[in-house]
């Protein structure tokens, strides 16, 4: 009688968690639906990764222009500045004479 107690103890156990441990057709269909979405989330994701990072040098290269355009303004200025003092320094001088 022990001996069948015992077995009962230890079979019991053994056997619930062999019959937990597999999976049935439905649970495996739900975890390859599963892994499906998660492989589509991740090719979206890579798509959008890709998109930003194009967003992202398109408007470095933006900045890079406007920045040029920044500098060829104030080197238009400047030379509009020292053409205007050229003609007023003329026109100092030719008031003198």
């Amino acid at each position: 009688m022990k001996l069948a107690k015992k077995l009962m103890i230890v079979a019991l156990p053994l056997a619930l968690a062999a019959g937990c441990t597999e999976l049935g057709s439905q649970d495996r269909a739900m975890v390859e639906k599963a892994n499906a979405s998660a492989d589509a989330a991740k090719s979206e994701a890579m798509k959008a990764t890709d998109a930003a990072n194009k967003a992202a040098a398109e408007a470095s290269r933006a900045a890079e222009a406007a920045r040029m355009a920044a500098d060829a303004a104030n080197k238009a200025a400047a030379e509009a500045k020292a053409a205007g003092d050229k003609a007023d320094r003329i026109f100092r001088r030719g008031l003198r004479k």
